[in-house]
């Protein structure tokens, strides 16, 4: 492991420690009593690995795992976790990624999709943008029809604002062979189902 990385590392781990200790001293508590002692240096390393996204390359990512294979019918991974900051309060916002592909001689390593869902949500998003990005990304990385559909709740419209504790949000793009009506109806009913 590269030294100067971790001394980087532990150089934002600091300042954005001492950074909570401002705002926790702001909000009227003792950053210093036993139950918060630690919760600074806790939350900046929780923040980091919260936005570790940033610093890897989604596209890189797929182009490692790609195969040649006759295939050529919808490839779907659904139910991806995914779990993002919103960038409007720095609130969570977590739920669900489906995620089709239609191979054009290639094929992708199936963990690659989750692993790209990962990238872009641990960045300070808006669920748009993620959705856009994902679809996005493999589309262009790897020229393929691509459909993604996200399925979330935000806790800043839970917790705060509205507070309306049951609503969810679905968002969703699609490129290539997914524009046609049947190709994407039969996606979304896949999605819905529950196979065994």
């Amino acid at each position: 492991m590269n030294d100067n990385f971790d001394i980087d590392n532990l150089l934002v781990t600091d300042e954005i420690k001492l950074s909570f200790i401002n705002i926790i001293g702001s909000l009227g508590e003792n950053s210093g009593r036993e139950g918060l002692l630690k919760t600074p240096e806790r939350a900046a390393k929780a923040m980091q690995f919260l936005t570790e996204g940033y610093d890897k390359d989604p596209n890189e990512i797929l182009k490692s795992a790609m195969f040649s294979e006759s295939y050529n019918e919808m490839v779907i991974v659904k139910d991806i976790e995914l779990y993002s900051l919103c960038e409007h309060h720095l609130l969570p916002f977590f739920g669900k990624a489906h995620i089709a592909y239609i191979p054009n001689g290639k094929i992708v390593g199936l963990s690659k999709i989750p692993r790209i869902v990962d990238v872009f949500s641990r960045r300070f998003q808006v669920q748009e943008r993620l959705t856009e990005q994902i679809l996005d990304c493999i589309n262009d990385t790897l020229n393929l029809s691509v459909a993604v559909v996200i399925e979330a709740s935000h806790m800043c419209m839970m917790m705060r604002g509205v507070q309306k504790q049951n609503s969810t949000t679905t968002t969703s793009g699609f490129r290539g062979a997914f524009k046609d009506t049947n190709t994407r109806n039969e996606f979304l009913k896949l999605i819905s189902s529950r196979l065994s």
